[in-house]
């Protein structure tokens, strides 16, 4: 009979050394599966060493004395972090090493998973052939697709799918985070099976490509290897790690002992999704045998009567919810009304440049007197929302406030980490741009009669020290327009 737990890790096709690693084995006292994908990052040894700490850690924690696993599973990572820091002071050399991990411990006799997760390695559940990503990856990419703002091939391409925003080493001392380490649990039921992954399978091979191979009538040692050629076949541009474990059981059926008293039972609804829950799920009691009771007969008198006030309560009460509605219907209508008349109205120009910017493909717009006449009138700000924006006029372009407008003409959002703007003046607003925690460039713009040109705001964690200044403004002013490149 075939293990019901396997893992299997490849260098791929492009890096030279394999700083992933993992664990599938069961624990000492052989009644739990172990399984954990760990990646590390920080130089030809560093990763490797980042990795096997925390791959000791877990080991060394999970065959201890045993308390509640999720509380093990979170000491088992923040003492692989207090390592990893350790080590990164005592060589120079390995500084910059860290790493992300996915951590599932599953019990069998229980039917239950348990999992910890920090960084973008991936915990998936396969149950009756829909695969469902359970961990979410800690990554502006990641939060990105979890969110829908960026489709699954969008992410997997995307130039930043390698940045991360939480790990193991980057001296974020998660013991004081509660957030800082996901965790969670779910019912592992018969047929389930658990695939955990590091990026180099995600980046590679997308969801349905995973499922196709997961789906297959094959083994784990099979379908592993099947995996890590899939994203070999695809670039293997980084090392790949998987994980799979099985719940081999047969689901258990009772036969329902003859009652005294012949009963009609409801069928069961079988949900065929996995479901996900932070507590554990409660035990459910059946009554096998019913007995009967003996059920006194009442005379009934007056039967046409009570029917009939019956009758008569239930069209009254129908019609009073009906007036309710039709009242809060009224209502909500001249609310909507009265809101929509205060509502400013864009008009074609400033409306068509919004959506343009909001459908733009790349990150750069370029406004020409074909597409946008000079000067766009603006009865509200225009929004950016996108990580890098260029957007630069061929020919200098006004952007001027509506009579009765006293709002901004830009509002840059915290998503947009860099803007550039060229060849755009701005007239008669009270504060021409709103920056939240941007970089923000600008070449031959003009502020003509604007109270504020540039409002910066800063959004800081609340009861945290904070570090670091704010820099000395590098704006330049000129009576000439600047030539040549940005």
């Amino acid at each position: 009979m075939d293990r019901n737990y396997f893992g299997l890790t490849d260098t791929g096709k492009v890096r030279d050394n394999n700083e992933d690693t993992f664990i599938a084995e069961t624990t000492a006292a052989n009644d739990l599966i172990i399984a954990c994908v760990i990646d590390g990052v920080g130089g030809y040894s560093g990763g490797e060493i980042a990795s096997a700490i925390a791959r000791q850690s877990i080991l060394q924690h999970l065959n201890s004395q045993r308390k509640d696993l999720p509380s093990l599973m979170k000491d088992a990572i923040i003492a692989a972090d207090g390592q990893i820091m350790a080590e990164k002071q005592k060589v120079k050399e390995h500084e910059n090493m860290a790493c992300v991990l996915t951590l599932a411990v599953v019990d069998l006799q229980k039917n239950l998973l348990y999992y910890a997760h920090v960084g973008d390695t991936r915990l998936y559940l396969l149950r009756d052939g829909s695969l469902v990503k359970i961990s979410k990856d800690q990554s502006f990419v990641g939060f990105m697709e979890d969110s829908g703002r960026l489709t699954e091939e969008q992410a997997m391409s995307h130039p930043k799918r390698n940045e991360i925003n939480k790990a193991l080493g980057f001296g974020a001392k998660i013991a004081a985070q509660d957030d800082y380490i996901e965790t969670g649990q779910s019912p592992f039921l018969p047929g389930d099976l658990l695939l955990l992954c590091s990026d180099g399978l995600s980046d590679m091979v997308n969801r349905q490509g995973i499922t196709d191979i997961l789906t297959k009538k094959t083994t784990l040692q099979e379908k592993g290897a099947e995996l890590i050629q899939a994203a070999n076949n695809n670039g293997g541009r980084d090392n790949i790690t998987v994980v799979l474990v099985k719940n081999g059981k047969q689901s258990l059926v009772h036969e329902a002992t003859k009652p005294a008293v012949k009963v009609e039972s409801p069928k069961p609804t079988v949900n065929h999704q996995p479901s996900i829950t932070h507590t554990a799920p409660k035990e459910v009691t059946v009554q096998k045998e019913i007995t009967p009771v003996a059920i006194p007969v009442v005379q009934k008198n007056n039967k046409g009567l009570v029917t009939l006030l019956s009758v008569l309560c239930i069209v009254f009460l129908a019609f009073a919810l009906y007036l309710l509605w039709q009242n809060n219907v009224r209502s909500n209508a001249i609310k909507q009304q009265k809101l929509t008349a205060l509502q400013p109205v864009r008009n074609e120009q400033e409306a068509k440049l919004q959506d343009t910017i909001n459908k733009l493909i790349g990150n750069t717009l370029i406004i020409s007197d074909s597409l946008f006449k000079s000067p766009i009138i603006l009865n509200e700000d225009i929004h950016f929302n996108k990580d890098t924006l260029f957007i630069i006029a061929k020919t200098p372009i006004i952007i001027r406030s509506d009579s009765a407008y006293k709002g901004s003409a830009v509002s840059i959002k915290p998503i947009s980490k860099y803007v550039f703007l060229e060849n755009i003046t701005f007239e008669n607003f009270h504060t021409a741009i709103l920056s939240q925690n941007n970089v923000l460039q600008l070449k031959n713009v003009r502020f003509n009669n604007c109270v504020n040109s540039i409002e910066a705001t800063y959004n800081l964690p609340q009861n945290m020290y904070i570090q670091g200044k704010i820099p000395a403004s590098s704006f330049k002013t000129d009576s000439l327009p600047t030539t040549g490149s940005h």
